[in-house]
This record gives structure tokens, sequence and C-alpha cells, in this order.
């Protein structure tokens, strides 16, 4: 691997990113544009739901407090389906807490970041589960 080159792959790489703060979606967006991902954002579980189908991300960012459908059920959803098993899910929350990291395992996300989190924080993730899981 080129560690020069890393904007050239990620053309084309598709991040879902659910999330009810408008102001988390927004930073989630700007920092993933500038690493050169495309970006789809749905504002809660049943909106990310359609836009799964519909965008076929390769990778998820999923809030876990939300209204309606929690980012723990929204993923186990998700993974429930056989099209999108293999996609990473990230699971987001401003706790940082053993339980929350464990229950996300238990409904299938790959790993777990605090919020707030950086520009580099978002993109290492990213890298990191689109390399793995490509």
């Amino acid at each position: 691997m080129n560690p020069q080159a890393p904007a050239v792959p990620a053309a084309g790489t598709k991040v879902l990113v659910i999330d009810d703060s408008n102001t988390i979606r927004r930073s989630a967006e700007i920092f993933l544009r500038q690493g050169g991902y495309d970006v789809v954002l749905a504002e809660d579980g049943f909106d990310a739901l359609s836009k799964v189908s519909d965008h076929d991300p390769q990778l998820i960012f999923c809030d876990i407090l939300m209204p309606r459908l929690d980012g723990y059920q929204t993923c186990a959803i998700i993974k429930r389906n056989p099209r999108f098993t293999r996609v990473p899910v990230i699971m987001l929350s401003s706790k940082d807490g053993l339980f929350d990291k464990a229950r996300g395992r238990m409904v299938g996300s790959e790993d777990y970041l605090t919020k707030p989190f950086t520009k580099e924080q978002l993109l290492r993730a990213v890298e990191q589960y689109r390399r793995n899981g490509s």
C-alpha cells in the first residue's frame, strides 16, 4: 500500500451517518467529505433503514440515543439483513461506558466512537474499517 495516496481509494466510498443531532450530522459530513468520502445522512433509525437500502453504504456510523428507534435496534435490524451483514457499523455515543460498548457488540457493531469526535478520529475509523471490510 502506498501511504501517500489515501484519498484516491476513498473516492466512491459511501458512508452513512445516523444521528438525531443536526450538529453531529453536519460535523461528520464536513469531516468525511474533506476525507474524500461520499456521505449520506439520516436523522433517525427509521430514516436510516430506507437510506441503507437505497444507497448501499460501505460503512455506517450510528448514534445510540435516538427517538423512536435507538442505535442498538437500528444496528440489529441492519445486521439481520443478509445484504448488509458485512457492512461495518460504528456506534456513536456521548457516554464512554463499558456496558454501551458491550451492548453495541452484541447487536453487531464493529466499534464505538465517543462524541464529540475529532476529524482525525472519524477518518481513522473509516480508513480502518474500509480496508478491513473490503
